[in-house]
């Protein structure tokens, strides 16, 4: 790879971890993306729309990849390349006239009523850890939180009067996420009962992991699956299923999609509107159900 490439993927990285704060996982993602790009075809920064065809027919034809995968890759080429614009190291994006391609509509998956009932029943013992698990639950699916920033919560975050938690949510951006009556209950006995007894040292986080920081993201995703199994779901539960939960409950009982955007801490409204196509399914079961004319013989 040329000097120039590198060095300008260096300053990419630099500008992505502490202007744009992105997560490492993200940056590592976008940066191994660039660089094979410049891998394969061998070219200089200033590149052109040559160069972008016999890239896409690699990616198409030689590996094969899904149309998501395309897409990922087209998307951080384009950042690369506005990045490189903006900073005047060319003149033209060429990667603004490549669309990605065009993916199937998949709805988020959520739990049903059911589901969340037979979740809430396995962690209605009195024992510590199933308390613990409780608010685990409870914090998930009454605020929509991400499980990145339900690891890190501490406890000064808590704010019981108004019940509402400050988290720090994508990009280091601080938010506030609401709570529910039921949910409060669970954290106080939580707080004032058990956790006393389950951790031996105090750092200030609500959870405590091994190394005495904060519960990993794993550890959250390995109390989901215990709790899947005692719940006898058989699909997947993870942390980002409450929140697609939390979205589509608040939709489906009168929630305008601002608002629903806002408790969720999404920038662009776009990003909230798929919760809209599983809201709409919804109604067109109700409507299928109650009107004279659409019910099925």
């Amino acid at each position: 790879m040329q000097k120039e490439v590198e060095e300008n993927i260096d300053k990419f990285y630099y500008y992505l971890k502490h202007q744009k704060k992105y997560s490492e996982n993200t940056i590592t993602a976008y940066i191994k993306d660039i660089t094979y790009f410049y891998e394969y075809l061998k070219c200089d920064i200033k590149l052109n729309n040559d160069d972008i065809s016999k890239y896409l027919v690699h990616l198409y034809n030689d590996l094969k990849l899904s149309k998501s995968s395309i897409g990922r890759k087209l998307s951080s080429l384009r950042s690369f390349y506005n990045y490189l614009l903006r900073e005047e190291i060319i003149n033209i994006n060429y990667f603004e006239d490549v669309s990605n391609p065009k993916k199937p509509l998949l709805l988020p998956k959520y739990l049903k009523d059911d589901e969340v009932n037979k979740i809430f029943s396995v962690c209605m013992n009195n024992d510590n850890i199933s308390i613990r698990d409780r608010v685990i639950i409870e914090l998930l699916y009454s605020s929509g939180i991400r499980v990145s920033e339900l690891v890190n919560i501490k406890l000064l975050d808590i704010n019981f009067k108004d019940k509402e938690i400050k988290v720090l949510g994508k990009g280091e951006k601080e938010r506030i996420v609401m709570f529910n009556d039921s949910c409060m209950e669970a954290l106080k006995i939580f707080i004032n009962e058990v956790r006393p007894k389950i951790y031996k040292k105090e750092n200030g986080y609500l959870f405590i992991g091994r190394n005495n920081g904060h519960i990993s993201a794993k550890s959250i995703r390995d109390i989901l699956n215990k709790i899947r199994i005692k719940a006898g779901l058989e699909e997947g539960l993870h942390p980002h299923l409450f929140r697609h939960t939390f979205a589509t409950d608040m939709l489906n009982n009168g929630a305008d999609l601002v608002s629903v955007k806002e408790l969720l801490g999404h920038e662009s409204l776009n990003t909230t509107s798929i919760y809209t196509h599983v809201s709409d399914e919804h109604i067109r079961k109700i409507y299928d159900m109650a009107h004279p004319r659409a019910k099925k013989e």
